[in-house]
């Protein structure tokens, strides 16, 4: 019989966990969340790289240069305070490989491909968040599909064209450098195993040489230096270019301005800069001087091609003249093309630039380029991209020169080299005392992660303004 008076039993409701701040600030910015995982894959891979496994003598590496390897191999850059060839043993090369794989793809985007192979599907949090690693802009200003390069429902065939030209790319050119290895001299696994290592840093334009000769062996041999070559621009054009390359070929169509804009901005880049080396450095007995017409202009446009971020090198920088320092610090700064294995400001952000003197010149007000006009709001992040890279490679190159007392040409290469994580070296880098390789790996990092995207990671949020302030111009010029 039921009892009345006794009061109904309340069942507990399952209590729901609020999720953390931080969690909910990292979800709800692709960018903050992209700065965070870079952080900690750097320390992670810094971790691996103390261990005594990871070095050739057994012995335990110091904190401060695995931390620089660490960051320069997550951020490709091809910086490094110790010999690679020698100092790391096979484990601590292969660390070296796949570090440059995960930092080269972008760590939001490698973490999508690894879902979407998982799970056969991207989510919406998914696509937003590659959509923002191969389009800053779309983390910057929001949701944009007109115009961009890739559009959010195109971003799963983006990434499987990551993961595809990634692997196919760098398999084929490991192949066809194998030969010019093993004439070399190198034992058949020893050339196999360089053969991969040098199509991976190539790709990656990380620059980094697995024997101790570095490029020696191949000074001459033209096959393995326009391989090396053809890895580096292919890496260094960005994806969403490979991508409207590769549908062009199986169904022609009308390129997205972005692709027009680097395959163009690259182009011009690439064949100026070598006609700008040769000028520069043809009567330079110590570079190219004493070289015949062909061979200069093969080093020349071998030199312009790994200024772009590929970090290979056949000529020594401290025999360069001055002027030839500072065009290559141009082209460092300047690097490669947008969502690339390439650094710096990026060619896009030039272009931008360019057109808009031309639009301001011709008293027009919009920017246009291959009969497509450029909105305003491009321009703003063009110009802040500019702005905050200066600004870090200034205060970079002031400290640097407080710490080491080098010469202020040698020491702003290597920043440059550093912040555009293109690998060419001055020589600074293997002579900083530890409170330099810290300044120096937090410039690469600034340089990888963004400045597009630490700006966005910076903003708090994007608040909507319901009033517009009296207008008042300022004289500029």
């Amino acid at each position: 019989m039921l009892d009345r008076t006794e009061p109904p039993k309340v069942l507990p409701t399952p209590s729901r966990k609020r999720p953390s701040r931080i969690g909910t600030v990292l979800r709800s910015s692709p960018s903050r969340l992209a700065i965070v995982v870079f952080v900690a894959l750097i320390f992670v891979f810094t971790a691996l790289f103390m261990t005594p496994l990871a070095a050739a003598d057994g012995e335990s590496t110091h904190f401060a240069d695995a931390l620089f390897t660490a960051a320069s191999v997550v951020c490709v850059t091809g910086l490094a305070t110790v010999d690679m060839a020698t100092h790391w043993s096979v484990f601590g090369k292969t660390l070296v490989v796949i570090g440059t794989q995960i930092g080269a793809v972008g760590v939001l985007t490698f973490a999508s491909i690894l879902g979407l192979f998982v799970t056969r599907k991207l989510g919406l949090r998914a696509k937003l968040m590659a959509a923002g690693d191969s389009n800053p802009l779309r983390t910057h200003h929001g949701a944009a599909p007109e115009g961009q390069a890739v559009r959010l429902g195109e971003v799963g065939t983006l990434l499987a064209t990551v993961a595809v030209s990634t692997l196919s790319i760098e398999i084929v050119l490991g192949l066809l450098l194998l030969p010019s290895v093993l004439l070399a001299g190198m034992p058949f696994w020893t050339a196999v195993g360089d053969s991969f290592y040098y199509a991976a840093m190539a790709f990656t334009n990380t620059g980094f040489a697995p024997n101790a000769s570095g490029l020696d062996p191949f000074a001459h041999d033209y096959w393995f230096l326009t391989l090396l070559m053809i890895g580096v621009v292919a890496g260094s054009i960005g994806f969403p270019v490979i991508r409207a390359l590769t549908k062009q070929l199986r169904t022609p169509r009308r390129w997205p301005i972005h692709v027009k804009l680097t395959l163009a901005t690259s182009a011009v880049l690439l064949v100026g800069g070598a006609v700008v080396y040769i000028a520069l450095e043809a009567s330079n007995p110590a570079t190219f001087g004493r070289e015949g017409a062909g061979r200069t202009a093969f080093q020349a446009l071998f030199l312009s091609t790994m200024t772009r971020s590929g970090g290979f090198s056949l000529v020594d920088f401290d025999q360069l003249n001055g002027s030839s320092l500072l065009v290559t610090d141009m082209l460092m700064f300047i690097g490669g093309g947008s969502a690339s294995t390439a650094g710096g400001i990026k060619v896009t952000t030039l272009a931008v630039l360019f057109l808009a003197a031309v639009a301001e010149a011709r008293g027009r007000q919009s920017m246009e380029a291959f009969g497509r006009r450029i909105p305003s709001d491009v321009l703003r992040v063009a110009v802040a991209v500019v702005l905050w890279g200066a600004t870090i490679v200034a205060v970079a190159t002031v400290v640097l020169l407080q710490i080491t007392h080098d010469s202020l040409d040698r020491v702003l290469f290597e920043v440059i080299s550093a912040f555009a994580t293109c690998g060419l070296s001055s020589g600074v880098s293997a002579d900083l005392p530890e409170s330099g390789k810290y300044v120096l790996a937090a410039t690469m990092f600034l340089g990888r992660v963004g400045t597009v995207t630490i700006a966005a990671a910076l903003a708090a949020s994007q608040s909507r303004q319901l009033f517009r302030r009296p207008e008042e111009r300022p004289i500029v010029g």
